[in-house]
């Protein structure tokens, strides 16, 4: 049975060969444009994670502030300060959390023979490198034991090396911060820049060297690695803790300022999210008119076919007989025209490759372009797609051909 209904779906599409080639191209273009989108917003959802995994997108920043509420006798105004007591209450009060790292920044004056230049120079504890997703391009990172021995070595941003050295060799080389001499033993790979950031210009030492350039006993922030944790309590934790050991409200939202990538990455979720549903929306409506063209086509073939349907219907064809007829035929138009249209998505991002998104703002961001990649789920959405518009296309003028009356149809000329 299905062997015959395709067998006479094809010929009829042989009948009226340009026709259908038409239809077909309508159809093909409509599921290409369907898949391309589809594609766009999924290569837009992950170029918003790439660009948030170059900075660490499990990362959270505590920072001190100003209360600007009256709490415990104190009056509003008074400024916060993180100690490495608060390093303790951290782990304690988080234990789930993998790292709690101690910064200390201070723009200084960093010199290699007669190139100097002012940079920001971070004094940090190692575990930074995976908090902020660092990559080495030569030499290391800085360890513990440069940490507990108070080494006085540099890890720098490739831009600062840049500067710095030239094209020359920096691993092994010795700089002048403030006019005390660290020996480089890593370079950072160029991290995502956007506009004049200091990302790449950074120095990165030990935290506990950094008190030969600056008193340390006061924290400027603190970073801590959130994977495992759960971001709607995190804030609040955070801040309940902080807010018994220095005597300010919970709700001061001035008193302390704290980061969460993850939960502005969830926020960009929702924004990618909807951008999906609504090119969707639109590929759909592309695709529809591609499927008015085929129950256009099919009304019309119903109309040429009137008498040859009055003859099945007195050979003792049946409504449905005739329905699933003209369906078939609908239906193989449509999945020929969508296999088609598939392959041309597939050419079109290929030939695409990369849409510019933030490198038009960003340094070194090519990671957060746009790439068209027809995943096998959106195939699995455009066919679903697909194949309601050619049911919903081919049913009309199906149900019109298996109502006609015999002997009327007889009759048509």
């Amino acid at each position: 049975m299905i062997g015959d209904l395709l067998g006479q779906a094809f010929a009829a599409m042989r009948h009226d060969l340009r026709k259908t080639l038409l239809t077909m191209a309508g159809m093909a273009w409509g599921i290409a444009t369907v898949v391309l989108l589809l594609a766009y917003g999924n290569g837009f959802g992950t170029a918003i994670e790439n660009i948030f995994q170059s900075f660490g997108a499990t990362a959270v920043g505590i920072f001190p502030g100003r209360t600007s509420q009256q709490a415990g006798g104190n009056k509003a105004g008074v400024q916060i300060r993180f100690t490495n007591d608060d390093i303790e209450l951290m782990r304690n009060n988080l234990p789930l959390c993998k790292h709690v790292v101690r910064m200390s920044a201070l723009d200084s004056s960093v010199q290699n023979g007669n190139r100097t230049f002012t940079m920001p120079v971070n004094g940090l504890d190692p575990a930074i490198q995976d908090i902020w997703n660092l990559d080495i391009g030569q030499g290391r990172f800085i360890d513990d034991a440069d940490n507990s021995r108070h080494g006085l070595v540099a890890v720098i941003g490739s831009e600062a090396k840049d500067k710095l050295f030239s094209g020359a060799p920096a691993l092994g080389e010795d700089i002048r911060v403030n006019g005390v001499e660290f020996q480089v033993i890593g370079v950072v790979k160029p991290r995502m820049q956007e506009g004049d950031d200091d990302d790449n210009r950074t120095i990165y030492i030990p935290y506990n060297s950094m008190n030969v350039l600056k008193d340390t006993h006061y924290l400027d922030g603190i970073w801590m690695d959130s994977q495992g944790l759960n971001h709607d309590k995190l804030d609040d934790t955070v801040r309940a803790t902080l807010a018994a050991a220095h005597n300010f409200k919970v709700d001061d939202k001035r008193a302390v300022f704290v980061f969460d990538a993850k939960k502005q990455l969830s926020q960009f979720g929702i924004i990618s999210l909807a951008l999906k549903g609504l090119l969707a929306f639109i590929g759909t409506l592309t695709l529809g008119i591609g499927g008015v063209g085929l129950m256009n086509m099919m009304l019309v073939s119903v109309t040429q076919r009137t008498r040859e349907i009055g003859v099945e219907k007195a050979l003792g064809a049946r409504r449905r007989d005739i329905l699933f007829q003209f369906l078939a035929e609908a239906m193989a138009i449509t999945a020929v025209g969508g296999v088609l249209g598939i392959l041309l998505s597939y050419l079109i991002s290929v030939s695409v490759g990369r849409l510019t998104l933030y490198s038009a703002m960003a340094k070194h961001a090519e990671a957060g372009d746009v790439r068209l990649i027809v995943s096998p789920m959106i195939l699995i959405v455009a066919t679903g797609i697909l194949a309601v518009v050619g049911v919903v296309s081919g049913m009309v003028p199906a149900m019109r051909a298996a109502k006609l009356d015999p002997i009327e149809a007889l009759r048509y000329e």
